[in-house]
């Protein structure tokens, strides 16, 4: 991953400016060795000694400081990695035409690491030909850009041409360029999301899960290598790993067709799914009027899709089941994990404040068939997701 590796940060004359300071953080929190030139007018914008004090490194501007001279060359080749986040319209300017006016812009064309670039700028520049030629040039000179993200710009507007937040920053550096692909060429299936079962046109009995974890799972699974089919119940949360094929779904007998279509393609099955129990007999082809002070529906079972998989799965393939118990969470899970024939099972925590439903946190154990028994303590879901994947890669390996 990013421990021990060595970044060069590159900041220029922006009020994005101040996300680099997070970046940084989340470096250094990383276990990386990290250094920050800035050009001149960035210093109008973050202050020097925050990101010495943060990165542990004086923080060089100039190229001639107190009579010495700054070694580009030898800043271009100690990185691993360079990032220059933010990158302004005039600096990318610059660098597309080869310009050389400033330490940063020196460090660049000495580079021998990758290079990646972070624009900010308002939609407009962002969205003129000359920026988009600029971006392309880039691209050809083997830079790596990262796209910008759409949400409130500094003039005011909403559109796009806003910084990659930090931590989209960190995850995609991870992925791309310091993350094992152990499971490179290898299928996974993903459910995540709750099912709506209908009761009539506008309502309908379901749950509160959010399908966070579900997803996490997909674009962690995305990172390692895996080709990736996400059956996604009704969510209204962005994917943002580009490349995951998804297939939206809103009822569970939707969600066992899907399930159904691509479970024997797959090396890997991950049921995060908060799968509806049972659903109405019938749902009424209009709004149903209240009028009595009772309604009665006939629920029936839904398919229990994971059961359904366990049965038809080969030696070969890992299948991965959630669990949500409110007591004996343990044997419960373990009696699930025997009649399903899943290979691991996840137990979700309803007692730990901030985990469950609709969190950004999670607390899990993992349960394996062989008798393996992991806990882990309260994460955010994409590092839960982590450890969820670490472990089945550990098993699917092991087979």
């Amino acid at each position: 991953m990013i421990e021990g590796r060595k970044i060069l940060i590159g900041i220029t004359g922006s009020i994005a400016a101040y996300k680099s300071i997070y970046l940084v953080r989340l470096l250094i929190k990383a276990g990386a060795e990290v250094k920050v030139i800035m050009t001149p007018s960035a210093r109008d914008f973050v202050s020097v000694l925050t990101l010495s004090t943060l990165s542990r490194n004086k923080v060089l501007v100039d190229l001639f400081e107190e009579g010495s001279w700054a070694n580009h060359v030898e800043l271009g080749r100690w990185a691993d990695l360079m990032i220059i986040a933010p990158l302004s319209c005039n600096t990318m300017a610059k660098m597309a035409n080869g310009q050389c006016d400033n330490l940063l812009l020196a460090a660049w064309l000495s580079a021998t690491c990758p290079v990646v670039v972070a624009p900010a700028m308002d939609e407009d520049m962002w969205k003129h030909p000359a920026t988009r030629d600029n971006v392309g040039k880039l691209q050809k000179f083997g830079n790596t850009v990262i796209p910008a993200e759409t949400g409130e710009l500094a003039s005011g507007l909403y559109g796009e041409g806003r910084m990659a937040e930090p931590e989209h920053i960190l995850d995609f550096i991870s992925s791309r360029f310091f993350l094992s692909q152990p499971l490179k060429g290898k299928k996974a299936l993903v459910t995540a999301g709750p099912t709506y079962e209908p009761i009539d046109p506008v309502r309908f009995i379901g749950n509160q899960s959010s399908g966070k974890m579900g997803i996490a799972i997909a674009r962690e699974l995305h990172e390692r290598g895996a080709d990736v089919t996400l059956v996604l119940g009704p969510s209204q949360l962005p994917i943002q790993s580009n490349g995951i094929e998804v297939e939206r779904v809103i009822t569970a007998d939707q969600m066992y067709q899907a399930c159904d279509r691509y479970f024997d393609k797959a090396d890997i099955t991950i049921m995060a799914a908060a799968v509806a129990d049972y659903s109405p007999r019938e749902a009424a082809p209009e709004k149903i009027k209240k009028k009595d002070a009772t309604l009665q529906l006939e629920l029936l079972k839904t398919r229990d899709i994971l059961k359904s998989m366990g049965e038809r799965k080969r030696d070969d393939q890992v299948l991965v089941g959630f669990a949500l118990e409110t007591n004996n969470e343990i044997e419960h899970s373990r009696e699930k994990l025997k009649s399903k024939n899943a290979d691991l099972i996840v137990l979700n925590s309803l007692a730990e404040t901030g985990a469950g439903f609709g969190h950004d946190t999670n607390k899990v154990t993992i349960l394996e068939r062989n008798g393996g028994e992991y806990e882990f303590p309260l994460k955010t879901k994409n590092e839960v997701a982590k450890d969820i994947v670490d472990t089945i890669i550990r098993l699917y390996y092991a087979k």
